[in-house]
């Protein structure tokens, strides 16, 4: 009987588990090499050669598609080579191999840790001083905050949250349950180019287009399960309906609008983009002012939507 379908499951569930662990211990380093990293000097360098002159809306669909793939089969063949080389030539056991290199690649794709600490580090960045906060806050936004007022900096710090627990950790773990490793690490390059040229702007309106509507797709599913996760104790169901929507992305109103309803606070309103004001749909009615206290509550319940995607993840590996 061949089993080898179930070893690699079962290897890949004990990976998961340390690479978690792994992750809750030291975060991400920023002396340990990072593939995300490589992923973004081979997106800038792409971006500079080809996102000029005629055809950007096609070039940029180009490289997108291809980069996708271009990871996905680097990945596959990762584990192909290794296992021919190692299992077979050197005859160490499979699950072993298996589950070191899940533990290396998995562990580059989760960013729960780092995400809290971030955000724990702006509130306490802006009890010592607003510029302080501002600054800090500077590190996991995209606006400009130069001229935000305290409680529009830890406003912006719980969006990030919210959103980010959808793109640094659900998503990763949705699509490691769908396609393994390589479609795991794949989410991570459709999502580091949707990070970097997926924007509306003069320039990268065309060239981007391509990586924007596939991050929308990739993380339409991930996006509503992280707030289920989020709101699972809390019964906001209705909350998330009816505020969901009320958000530029297709996707990036449904955690925060979990989070919104948890807090019983308002995200949204007007945003600086470096000169260009963007207004964003509310996001919740009651705009009352945010504590250390809401985001210590907020950190809680990512790392409760966490855990049960975890235990989903595993359960899938294991049972199905």
């Amino acid at each position: 009987m061949d089993c080898s379908w179930f070893i690699n499951h079962y290897s890949l569930a004990i990976a998961l588990i340390l690479a978690w662990l792994l992750d809750l211990a030291i975060g991400d380093p920023s002396w340990l090499p990072h593939p995300v990293v490589g992923f973004g000097k081979a997106i800038a360098w792409c971006e500079r050669h080809f996102n000029k002159g005629r055809h950007r809306l096609f070039k940029g669909a180009f490289i997108t598609l291809m980069l996708d793939a271009l990871v996905f089969f680097m990945v596959w063949g990762i584990y192909r080579v290794i296992f021919e080389l190692l299992c077979s030539r050197i005859d160490l056991p499979s699950p072993v191999v298996h589950s070191t290199l899940s533990i290396i690649l998995v562990f580059y794709c989760l960013a729960g840790t780092t995400l809290i600490r971030e955000v724990r580090a702006v509130f306490l960045a802006l009890d010592r001083s607003l510029e302080e906060g501002r600054r800090q806050v500077a590190r996991i936004v995209g606006r400009d905050t130069s001229e935000l007022s305290a409680q529009e900096v830890r406003t912006a710090a719980l969006e990030t949250l919210a959103e980010n627990l959808s793109d640094g950790v659900i998503a990763p773990l949705f699509w490691l349950a769908v396609g393994g490793v390589p479609a795991m690490l794949t989410y991570k390059m459709i999502n580091t180019q949707d990070s970097m040229v997926g924007y509306r702007t003069e320039r990268y309106k065309d060239y981007g287009c391509w990586a924007a509507r596939i991050d929308d797709i990739a993380n339409f599913i991930p996006a509503r399960l992280t707030a289920l996760l989020m709101v699972l104790p809390y019964s906001l169901f209705t909350f998330i309906r009816k505020y969901g929507r009320c958000h530029l992305s297709p996707n990036s109103g449904y955690p925060e609008a979990a989070l919104a309803g948890i807090l019983d606070c308002r995200f949204g309103g007007p945003h600086n983009y470096f000169g260009k004001v963007v207004y964003k749909p509310y996001i919740g009615e009651n705009d009352r002012l945010l504590t250390t206290a809401d985001m210590k509550k907020a950190i809680r319940v990512n790392r409760m939507a966490e855990v049960l995607m975890l235990f989903l993840v595993i359960a899938r590996f294991l049972l199905f």
